[in-house]
């Protein structure tokens, strides 16, 4: 953190966000004044720290810069990005999603569960937020082409955030109190993720107000059947409780694994409006990103002031179309309108603490076992699962060992030992959603998150690998890929190994070579990373003519 103290953490437990997580190791700040709240005090405040719970912040491009060398670790996040022209497709689209289903509740060697693959999975988009970085202009205009402007060549740009509409899976129980969605259901939440940074003059939010909400800080709500928060659940960072990240049955929409869901997403005058309509149950849920929702602002104040003030806010999307210029510049990846898994946040433990949520035994998957090491902590212990009896640990694997990277362990067409994929197709976008999207890209963050572990150097690309090199020193079995197939009449795309019926753009290759991005620096120059692996396709490969599209 440039010329300021790395706010302290004031307490880490396994949260009963068993929603986010399912059993997330999740830091849990207090109040200015020190005090800690308990778990069941739900009024209290508690927030998402990204800190500590970049598994569900979006990544930020020099977390180095921000947060300090030896804080934050992020996540990675395979991608498939989409393109077009078409007015209104920046901040009006839809998709059609087929939740993945696990096989029996039973654990036998090499059969794996979503859970184990993936704590969160998104559809995303750029939105406005003037309180957020680079804190260099005061407005924003909503749904604007005008708001594109090149890092390289001015640091003169609008506050920028970053919608994540996830999705998070079932089977986990959480610590030390509370329940999971649902041991066998599905739940979402929409995630508005910030920067509090000025990057011209290296100033971040005040140390009060960061030991309270962070300096990355995320708006969070869960999708609900009446379109509002629950009570006492406000999804702002500077007000929020315990109840605003505590899945609630009666108020939030469950869905149930191989549920087809229309997921719609549109600007409204207060604020972005995100419907889910599960077409198989014929259950809805919707929230709105608005002011009178509870969604507000962090006020940027640097120290030496102690402000941490709420701001009312309706959060609008920032651009009119989508394309390699619609970026959000402080985030490691590229890209505006989104889908992305969120992977490598599972490993095995075979002796936890469920006092401290530490792994205090052996780490690592069926023959290749090794004594747990500092990537082992966001544990729980195998009673504390509601689908299957397991031990893990959820902090991001930066030692690229643990399930998500192994060869084997994704949906590759068995249904006994893997779960089936996600299944969704490229949004629509246009009047009545009509028109595809004509171009799209796939890109992985690979080079960021190889970086923590100093194999990666971010500014020549040495070392940069499309196979992460596990701690052992040897190339990762595996990594998941895109491929597209016929489902339900229409294209769309999966996310795992080569399945039947498929065609997955060379496997791992499909993300391309390594991409050199510009990004605003310390006094407004301009700085270039290597951030990612990209690969444009000059057409979208899986247009979705099943809803119309043209």
């Amino acid at each position: 953190m440039r010329g300021q103290t790395r706010p302290r953490l004031l307490i880490t437990v396994i949260s009963s966000i068993a929603a986010l997580a399912m059993a997330l190791s999740l830091t849990i700040t207090a109040s200015a004044q020190g005090t800690i709240a308990h778990s069941n005090a739900s009024s209290q405040h508690h927030t998402l720290n990204c800190e500590s719970n970049a598994q569900f912040c979006t990544e930020v491009y020099d977390s180095e810069d921000v947060f300090g060398d030896d804080v934050y670790v992020g996540h990675d996040e395979p991608s498939t990005l989409f393109y077009s022209n078409i007015p209104g497709s920046g901040n009006h689209m839809q998709y059609e999603l087929t939740l993945p289903s696990d096989p029996p509740p039973t654990p036998i060697a090499g059969r794996t569960y979503n859970f184990e693959l993936h704590p969160a999975f998104w559809f995303g988009m750029a939105m406005c937020d003037t309180q957020s970085f680079p804190e260099q202009v005061s407005t924003c205009a909503p749904d604007s082409d005008s708001n594109i402007v090149d890092p390289a060549k001015s640091a003169v740009k609008a506050g920028q955030a970053f919608m994540e509409m996830q999705f998070y899976p079932p089977g986990w129980s959480a610590w030390p109190a509370g329940v999971s969605c649902n041991a066998t259901q599905w739940c979402a939440a929409l995630n508005i993720d910030s920067l509090s940074e000025n990057s011209v003059t290296g100033q971040v939010l005040n140390d009060t107000c960061a030991s309270e909400t962070g300096l990355e800080y995320v708006n969070f709500a869960f999708i609900t059947k009446n379109g509002k928060p629950q009570p006492n659940s406000p999804p702002n960072p500077v007000n929020s409780t315990l109840a605003t990240f505590t899945p609630d049955a009666n108020a939030d929409l469950f869905m149930n694994s191989g549920d087809k869901i229309n997921v719609g997403l549109k600007d409204t005058p207060h604020g972005l409006r995100i419907d889910l309509n599960d077409l198989t149950t014929y259950q809805h849920g919707s929230m709105t990103a608005s002011a009178a929702n509870g969604f507000g602002q962090v006020q940027f104040a640097p120290n030496p002031s102690t402000a941490c003030n709420n701001i009312p806010y309706d959060f609008h999307p920032m651009y009119s179309t989508s394309s390699e210029q619609t970026r959000v510049t402080w985030a490691a990846h590229s890209y505006n309108i989104a889908f992305s898994d969120e992977i490598g946040h599972f490993d095995f433990c075979d002796n936890v603490d469920t006092n401290t949520g530490a792994c205090v035994g052996n780490e690592g998957v069926p023959g290749d076992q090794e004594p747990a090491d500092g990537d082992d902590f966001g544990c729980f212990a195998a009673s504390q699962t509601t689908l299957v009896p397991v031990s893990g640990c959820i902090a991001t694997n930066t030692g690229f060992d643990g399930v998500p990277y192994q060869l084997g362990a994704w949906p590759d067409g068995n249904t006994y030992l893997h779960p089936t994929p996600i299944q969704f197709t490229s949004p629509t976008t246009g009047p009545g959603n009509h028109f595809n999207y004509n171009r799209m890209a796939f890109e992985a963050d690979l080079p960021r998150i190889e970086a923590t572990t100093g194999q990666c150097n971010r500014q020549t690309g040495a070392g940069c690998s499309l196979f992460p090199t596990t701690d052992d020193g040897t190339p990762a079995p595996f990594y998941p890929f895109y491929s597209i197939t016929l489902a339900h009449g229409a294209c769309a795309w999966e996310l795992g190994a080569n399945m039947p019926h498929s065609f997955n753009f060379g496997g791992n290759a499909q993300y391309g070579s390594l991409l050199n991005l510009a990004y605003t620096g310390t006094g407004g120059a301009s700085v270039m990373r290597i951030n990612d692996f990209r690969q444009v396709l000059p057409f979208n490969p899986c247009p979705d003519f099943n809803s119309g599209g043209h």
